[in-house]
């Protein structure tokens, strides 16, 4: 994966959308259009392998739409320059978290002394529970 390139692309591709923002900023959030909505379809940006854009496609499937297109909402700031700004670094992250591979896990056994542990562990519920009964009459 080239970062340069992924991230040089996504800032020519991405298509983003203003409109007004919740929340605090007085007057400003009825006046401005500080909300932004940024918009990407995965065939358009470049820097990733094949492999990486099928990842992507598979992992972030839930927030695309049926055509395909990435799309992420910022409000969190009070300026649009500041949510733009945002928006594409959240867009870049998100891309790139969900193009790595994860590695295989490679099961393991517990040890011996967890083991150990956790047949302790048994005996002292055991125990405990063999003094809440009734005694046996003799």
């Amino acid at each position: 994966m080239n970062k340069d390139l992924l991230f040089d692309s996504l800032k020519a591709v991405v298509v983003m959308d203003f409109s007004r923002s919740g929340g605090p900023g007085g007057q400003n959030v009825n006046k401005l259009n500080t909300k932004v909505t940024a918009k990407v379809a995965i065939g358009d940006v470049y820097g990733l392998s094949e492999a990486e854009r099928r990842r992507v496609a598979e992992k972030l499937a839930n927030r695309m739409d049926s055509d395909g297109i990435l799309s992420i909402q910022v409000q969190d700031e009070r300026s649009q320059w500041a949510n733009r700004t945002r928006a594409l670094e959240r867009l870049f992250d998100l891309i790139t978290s969900a193009a790595k591979r994860t590695p295989p896990r490679i099961p393991t056994k517990p040890g011996k002394a967890a083991k150990e542990r956790r047949l302790a562990t048994k005996k002292v519920h055991s125990a405990a529970k063999q003094e809440r009964r009734k005694p046996i009459p003799d």
